[in-house]
């Protein structure tokens, strides 16, 4: 199957109109009709935000992956941002060498990356685990 007709038939499964999805890409309907029909490949940037728009991946509107869909819980940039945010927080709360201790010794920046990585990870969890039981049905795949 083609990159432009896997875009057709997406875009059709969502209900939206060519015009509808240009005008979300900032395009003409003739530009993104010439997409769908192979004419035109879209640049990398347009790609993506038509994968947005579809809700899947570049990689499937290229052939590469089999998945059309992400998985509803997958992080998106917000997420990313937030989890970011947080982990500066967290950090900074712990800079004095009173917080960061371990049994009265004092943690040296190995360990710091060390906790640092290790929270990154846990946010990351918490964050997908609350998306997947926190997330409607009707939002869902």
């Amino acid at each position: 199957m083609s990159m432009g007709l896997r875009i057709k038939t997406l875009r059709k499964q969502a209900k939206l109109t060519q015009k509808q999805v240009a005008d979300q890409l900032g395009m003409g309907s003739s530009n993104f009709g010439h997409i769908e029909n192979d004419r035109v490949i879209p640049s990398s940037s347009d790609l993506q935000k038509i994968a947005d728009i579809l809700h899947t991946t570049a990689d499937y509107l290229l052939g590469r992956a089999v998945e059309k869909n992400r998985p509803y819980y997958e992080l998106n940039d917000k997420d990313e941002r937030d989890i970011a945010e947080e982990l500066n927080r967290l950090m900074s709360d712990l800079e004095s060498d009173s917080s960061l201790a371990f049994m009265g010794e004092p943690m040296d920046e190995e360990d710091r990356e060390l906790l640092r990585i290790s929270l990154e990870n846990t946010l990351r969890m918490s964050k997908e685990m609350a998306k997947k039981k926190f997330t409607p049905k009707k939002f869902r795949d």
